[in-house]
């Protein structure tokens, strides 16, 4: 009969575990995914509006000639190149909600000065800067969901918070649309310097919920809504943290992340998924419609508004992809190899040079299936990192993944899918085909260092069960004696 009360009241002090564990979570979520979120969504907002005012007259207004659409999204990835590893260093000793919110506001910023712009070198040095604000949020943004957040918790919130980035890619071509038709040279501005404006306008608030709500990581919070045993329950259902866990000596640093082998792996891994989305990133189904907008008679509402479909397919792949991921973790690699063949089949449909209009649009919205890579890709580096290396290492390792996606974008889009190609991108297909195929084997490597990375070892509500039990045993001794 003792032993059953035993087992009753650990049970109890379990299941309470569990609610407390439950309440803290369903706050993180309200409080980190709606900054992070929105950030993204702003993020890809501003982006999106660059690739849709160029199309609605932007091109025109400045005279952009050749590749020069391919050499200002470069600038853009250029900044995030640039910026991606200070950042990781920064958000280390500056507070996230300060670092973080201080970056929207200047990406902000920078986003309306677009608006300004006349000539190609002035919008070339504002998406320079503009990609340096932003080389935040992305990293940044997985980091602090690592800090919070268990390994069969992430792929889910990184997923979320993805998606978050198609949304505003999606928003900006209807955005794009409205403006056009209903700002156009209303106060002497064009439509598409509106969207500009408009955009950085309402990226702010974003900022300003940041500096007030965003916990930042629970070793330093000071977060009004979370009580101290709820802090200390952030702390003590993730690995523990180490003296120096936050060191940013920069010798000691570089020997931290340089002489990881995952490092590696995981740069190449985020290289490799980047240049799968190709055919997204660089808005071919939008630059192919605008060389179609004549002899197809497609107005310029539906130039901007056709493409959006891409990012609703976008997010359901990395919602339904996520949510798989967390369930079952050994499918991470069938899920990759799915979404590389897929992208070999689009293709090598595209290579068909005289395929239908109604097929090519297909298959550039089938190709928006890559955008699941990105869910699997982060939360399965980050849940390594997780087991193998301290906050500010990890927080560096992604930044560098992001680094490699930049530097990616520096010359990818140039030389394989320059704009003055439209429609038809002979080189870049095969590229992709290369990058399907390198991709779908290195999915392996990254399974081999998962595997031969030693796992976490308790949760919280374990370790509470195991001391309620060691408790209700030495009452029950006491007794005895």
């Amino acid at each position: 009969m003792g032993r059953d009360a035993e087992s009753l009241q650990g049970d109890l002090v379990g299941e309470d575990a569990k609610v407390d564990e439950r309440r803290l979570i369903r706050k993180l979520d309200f409080f980190i995914l709606t900054f992070c979120c929105f950030s993204f969504f702003f993020n890809h907002l501003d982006r999106s509006a660059f690739a849709n005012a160029y199309v609605a007259g932007l091109r025109e207004e400045l005279q952009l000639e050749g590749n020069q659409y391919n050499v200002l999204l470069a600038m853009a990835s250029t900044g995030m190149l640039v910026g991606q590893i200070p950042s990781s260093i920064m958000i280390q000793k500056v507070r996230p909600r300060i670092w973080l919110s201080s970056m929207v506001v200047v990406w902000a910023v920078f986003t309306m000065a677009s608006a300004g712009c006349t000539r190609f070198e002035q919008l070339a040095v504002v998406r320079f800067f503009m990609g340096l604000a932003e080389a935040s949020t992305y990293a940044g943004s997985i980091y602090i969901m690592g800090s919070w957040y268990k390994s069969d918790e992430i792929a889910k919130r990184a997923a979320i918070f993805t998606v978050a980035g198609q949304v505003g890619k999606m928003f900006s071509g209807a955005m794009m649309a409205a403006i056009h038709e209903s700002m156009e040279g209303h106060a002497g501005l064009a439509g598409w310097q509106w969207v500009f404006l408009i955009d950085g306008i309402i990226t702010l608030p974003v900022a300003i919920f940041g500096f007030f709500f965003f916990p930042d990581i629970p070793e330093i919070t000071e977060a009004f809504y979370l009580s101290p045993a709820e802090r200390q329950l952030a702390l003590d259902r993730l690995p523990p943290k180490g003296e120096n866990n936050h060191s940013i000596k920069i010798w000691s640093l570089a020997k931290r992340v340089l002489g990881q082998r995952m490092t590696y792996i995981f740069c190449v891994f985020s290289a490799l998924s980047s240049a799968l989305q190709a055919y997204i990133v660089q808005g071919l189904l939008i630059l192919f419609m605008k060389n179609h907008q004549v002899s197809d008679g497609f107005t310029q509402a539906q130039v901007n508004t056709y493409p959006i479909p891409t990012h609703a397919i976008g997010i359901v792949v990395e919602l339904a992809g996520s949510f798989i991921i967390d369930r079952y973790n050994n499918l991470r690699v069938s899920i990759g190899l799915l979404l590389c063949t897929i992208q070999v089949v689009c293709s090598v449909v595209l290579l068909i040079p005289d395929v239908s209009l109604a097929g090519h649009m297909t298959v550039l919205y089938l190709a928006s299936t890559a955008y699941g890579i990105n869910p699997l890709m982060y939360s399965w580096a980050s849940n390594i990192a997780i087991r193998a290396v301290d906050d500010a290492t990890r927080s560096v390792m992604i930044a560098m993944m992001g680094a490699s996606d930049g530097l990616l974008w520096t010359f990818w889009g140039i030389t394989l899918y320059p704009a003055d190609q439209a429609p038809y991108w002979k080189t870049g297909y095969i590229a992709c085909i290369c990058v399907a195929v390198a991709l779908s084997c290195w999915l392996f490597v990254v399974r081999w260092v998962d595997r031969s990375t030693p796992p976490v070892q308790s949760t919280v509500v374990e370790s509470l069960t195991l001391e309620t039990g060691k408790v209700a045993q030495d009452d029950q001794t006491r007794k005895s004696g």
